[in-house]
């Protein structure tokens, strides 16, 4: 028998174990997320209703396990909220709340990279963590993560982002806690975050992909051969299996939605800033915790699956849309929180923290102060007029004026030539926006119906409408070849002199049609 050479130091082996329950979160880092869902709420209802929220409640009165342009779970949302009223702050309760949700999650992320970064090994191979370190880090990321504009603007609105946010940022901390801190029964909870994300939004497979790529390239392909990331995969494929079944039985839509965006999206301007309005969606004045964070990320072994995910990501949107850049800003929470603990290193290396631990803390908190009056509705309705005209294009803030003042325009019109002895059989508008706000703004009045070929209101169809006389808002250039006679009877534009993207609309009214809507509804069809 071989006998052991006492000359020889037993080196522990980098495997992943069970890590102690991690210490609670500063109490600042709650402070700063009820701050931000306070913040969001207390000017929810400033202006109005945004064209998606408004396609989102239409959408929930035609409720359905899928639609043209997303799943399901929007609008099942909003017709939910809306119960409470039809009031905007109703509509982004939710929204405001998974906004403070990914917040901690950022922190959260900053303890775990802390803990697996100062994790040392004794002889035995049980893991001794400086728990308590990494505080700094915790509150940084918070707060960075509350003064993106992305967050602040996209969390104001009752659209399919904010949960998407939440979903990106809950897989990603399931996924990096079961591989950097060996619970793999966290893959289940990625699993049902993966899941309900899927049911909100599609863009959660290009996540997915990243992620099985960068582990399959990384120190933790082992883990892949276990059965619990399959068991998530399975608990997300449960969750998803509606949607994916009603795509597959009406010929996957969403295949078409991307060739549009992609369409619409790449143009050469789009592409020469995409990198850019990368970092300002991040916050510029955060810049430097963006590329400290990849860096991290880059060169800690451990966490490289997480930069190989990212980096995988952030091409495909540069690649494939990069005229919607905010795309891949659910990887803020880890990019952010990986900067963070850079910055705390920072701080160590100083003989007097303090001016450089200010000089973080202001840096997210100037930024925010200088992009707060375009992204939220602090300012009079009244003086939007006076921002930059691309401001005032803001979704967040002239896309939420004026959609009430249009359906009371259109409804007025429909009025007269009812008057007139012409009443209108159907209303036709251009986008999905217009005729949601006919629809919402429903004056209780008899109108006609109301009709679009865009996106999911063309899958709804004409129904029974006749088309004898369409009053048409906004697209008469899809209508004029198939009607004999066509006028202009107004043009809206936006109260308070916005120029926002809704604005010098055209109502026409046009009779002496060629076909009937069936006939004509396979020509209407406008994806995008």
């Amino acid at each position: 028998m071989t006998q052991p050479d006492p000359t020889r130091v037993a080196v522990p082996v980098a495997v992943p174990v069970a890590a102690p329950a991690p210490e609670a979160l500063p109490p600042l880092v709650w402070v700063i997320a009820a701050v931000f869902v306070a913040a969001e709420l207390a000017v929810s209802a400033r202006y109005g209703f945004m064209q998606d929220e408004l396609y989102f409640i239409a959408a929930g009165r035609h409720l359905a396990l899928g639609y043209v342009d997303q799943p399901p779970l929007m609008p099942l949302l909003d017709k939910t909220t809306s119960l409470f009223g039809l009031h905007p702050t109703a509509i982004r309760v939710i929204p405001a709340l998974a906004g403070g949700a990914v917040i901690i999650t950022a922190a959260r992320f900053a303890a775990l990279l802390y803990r697996q970064t100062q994790a040392v090994r004794s002889p035995d191979g049980s893991p001794e963590t400086a728990l308590r370190g990494g505080r700094r880090a915790q509150i940084l990321a918070a707060l960075a993560m509350a003064c993106t504009p992305i967050l602040i603007g996209a969390d104001h609105l009752g659209n399919t982002t904010p949960i998407e946010l939440l979903a990106w940022a809950l897989v990603l901390l399931c996924v990096a806690t079961a591989l950097l801190e060996g619970r793999p029964r966290w893959w289940l909870g990625a699993g049902a975050a993966a899941g309900v994300g899927l049911e909100d939004n599609y863009l959660l497979v290009t996540l997915l992909i990243a992620l099985l790529i960068g582990i399959t390239f990384s120190n933790y392909r082992p883990a892949l051969r276990s059965r619990w990331p399959w068991l998530g995969v399975g608990i997300a494929a449960i969750i998803w299996l509606p949607n994916l079944t009603w795509q597959a039985t009406h010929g996957w839509p969403q295949l078409a939605m991307s060739t549009a965006l992609h369409r619409e999206n790449s143009s050469a301007a789009s592409y020469a800033g995409g990198v850019p309005a990368q970092l300002i969606y991040l916050g510029l004045l955060v810049a430097p915790l963006v590329v400290a964070g990849f860096v991290t990320l880059w060169r800690t072994s451990e966490l490289r699956f997480l930069a190989i995910t990212a980096s995988l990501v952030f091409a495909y949107v540069l690649a494939w849309v990069p005229g919607k850049p905010y795309y891949a800003d659910g990887l803020a929470p880890v990019v952010l929180a990986a900067g963070s603990l850079a910055a705390e290193r920072w701080l160590s290396r100083a003989r007097r923290p303090r001016p450089r631990w200010a000089l973080l803390l202001a840096a997210p908190l100037v930024g925010t102060a200088l992009v707060l009056p375009l992204e939220l509705p602090f300012l009079p309705v009244a003086d939007i007029a006076s921002l930059p005209k691309s401001s005032q294009a803001n979704s967040n803030l002239g896309d939420t004026i004026g959609f009430d003042q249009l359906a009371r325009v259109i409804a007025a019109q429909d009025e007269a030539l009812a008057r007139a002895g012409q009443p209108p059989t159907s209303i036709f508008t251009g986008f999905y926006a217009e005729a949601a706000s006919v629809t919402v703004f429903d004056s209780g009045k008899s109108l006609a119906a109301v009709l679009s070929g865009h996106n999911a209101y063309w899958m709804w169809g004409p129904g029974q409408a006749s088309d004898r006389t369409v009053l048409v808002v906004d697209a008469l250039g899809q209508l004029r070849p198939y009607f004999g006679r066509c006028r202009l009877l107004t043009t809206y534009h936006a109260p308070y002199q916005v120029k926002n993207d809704w604005t010098n609309i055209p109502i026409d009214v046009c009779t002496s049609p060629r076909a009937d809507w069936k006939t004509l509804w396979p020509h209407l069809k406008l994806y995008g």
